[in-house]
């Protein structure tokens, strides 16, 4: 690579190599960003129409990074610490346009009826199951989660409650805080040479594996459908043949219809005598009163729950016989661990939720995309940019039925139709399109030919 550089006494430029010391690969790399960069057209930002001053409601002590990213946008933000019952989101839902939960608070039919002015709703967490979706995209509402960003951290629970329960850490513990000193190691084991059960190969699973293997235990695994092992672990052809294999069963499913008390009384004999079962999954997967039978006959040696069919509500409050009515006795058996719900709760996991669905939340109120969206069709358009400076984006969420993309299209008709893009799921469709040279007054006329349509569910513009 050559530059010019001036010779003393003649003003005359010549080409000279650089020397290797003065700049590297990186350093030319840098560069050729930093040229590019300057040629790359700024994305304008859009702003709704209509909804200006938009209000979330942020509940469940949900991280502050995501609360700060909602501020920073202009919106305002009512941050709770505590879950919210129906009774209370019915009184409040009505003025707010978007909301933010974790696994507590219930988003019912009813609610969503009652949010006449919601938009969007993000689950700052794995799971979905707390929101009633089917209702929720029929209100052209879309759901975001975030369904990776605590794998490690629940990956890493599993591995300190395997060592935990076969060394019976919690009951030692205990004794010693009484004032009881009890050194033994009958029924104690080393995590070595055992072998784990993973039920459900996603992505809490595979790490676990490898994490698993670095102990030296010998992994399985069980899923409904095939896939690709890390290291050393082996798929099972069946539910029944891991349960009679693994000394360690852990499970690590979604709640759905199949399963719920996926592991019951006749699963739970299938294990091992002396084998664990771990459940950082979903409450109902496991049948609690066929464990509790299972513990209390010595055929399990211990078990670690860190989920509930029903669980409460904030911190502070009880689990008794109120919340499941087995609570007292589970809480009395030995070498068994019971955590609040703690898998993903972690500082890094919660930044990370909070990071990702609050730009979900944000990329879908300023532009429109659906992205990541559990319940809704997946639907996405480059910025408009700055120069775009008479464009509007059009974001039509409709029934999917024959004829709707005909009527858009000739109203539409008289403007210049830069992009567009739609797609359907379920009885749901969604289109974006961004249109050129359209005055404020045109955004009116627009606004209530796309309405008037009878499969407009919500319509919405950016500009």
């Amino acid at each position: 690579m050559s530059s010019p550089i001036q010779i003393p006494g003649k003003m005359r430029t010549v080409a000279a190599s650089v020397s290797p010391t003065t700049t590297n690969i990186h350093d030319r790399f840098a560069s050729l960003h930093r040229q590019e960069s300057l040629n790359v057209r700024q994305p304008r930002v859009l702003h709704p129409v209509e909804n200006e001053g938009l209000r979330l409601l942020i509940l469940e002590n949900i991280s502050m990074e995501a609360v700060n990213a909602f501020k920073a946008q202009g919106l305002h933000v009512d941050h709770y610490t505590k879950a919210m019952s129906e009774d209370e989101l019915l009184q409040k839902i009505g003025s707010y346009h978007g909301i933010g939960i974790r696994s507590k608070t219930k988003i019912t039919e009813r609610v969503l009826k009652a949010a006449t002015k919601l938009l969007v709703i993000g689950c700052f967490c794995i799971g979905t199951n707390q929101v009633d979706l089917k209702a929720a995209a029929s209100a052209g509402i879309p759901v975001f989660n975030s369904p990776f960003s605590n794998s490690r951290s629940v990956a890493e629970l599993v591995m300190s409650e395997l060592v935990v329960l076969s060394r019976q850490l919690f009951e030692r513990s205990y004794e010693l805080r009484q004032g009881l000193w009890n050194k033994q190691s009958k029924g104690c084991w080393e995590v070595r040479g055992k072998t784990l059960g993973i039920v459900g190969y996603g992505h809490i699973g595979s790490q676990l594996s490898v994490l698993a293997e670095a102990f030296g235990i010998r992994v399985i695994f069980f899923d409904v459908i095939n896939l690709m092992p890390l290291g050393s672990a082996r798929q099972v052809e069946s539910l029944d043949a891991l349960l009679s294999e693994a000394d360690f069963v852990t499970l690590h499913v979604p709640e759905l219809p199949e399963t719920i008390n996926m592991i019951s009384r006749d699963q739970l004999t299938l294990m091992k005598k002396g084998a664990y079962l771990i459940n950082n999954a979903r409450g109902k997967v496991v049948d609690i009163p066929a464990l509790i039978e299972s513990l209390k006959s010595g055929h399990l040696a211990g078990a670690a729950l860190d989920v509930f069919p029903s669980e409460p509500g904030s911190n502070g409050s009880p689990f008794d016989d109120q919340v499941n009515p087995w609570a007292s006795t589970l809480r009395s058996l030995h070498n068994v661990i019971l955590t609040p719900h703690i898998g993903g709760s972690t500082e890094e996991a919660q930044r990370m939720i909070g990071q990702e669905v609050s730009q979900a939340v944000l990329r879908y109120i300023g532009l429109g995309s659906t992205i990541g969206a559990v319940n809704f069709p997946e639907v996405d358009l480059r910025a408009i940019t700055a120069e775009e400076g008479d464009h509007v984006r059009v974001c039509y969420v409709h029934k999917n039925q024959p004829g709707v993309l005909k009527l858009v299209n000739e109203t539409f008709a008289p403007y210049n139709v830069e992009k567009q893009y739609s797609d359907s799921k379920g009885e749901v469709a969604y289109l974006m399109a961004d249109i050129a040279n359209v005055s404020p007054m045109d955004i009116t006329s627009l606004q209530e030919s796309i309405r008037r349509t009878d499969a407009n569910i919500l319509t919405r513009f950016l500009a």
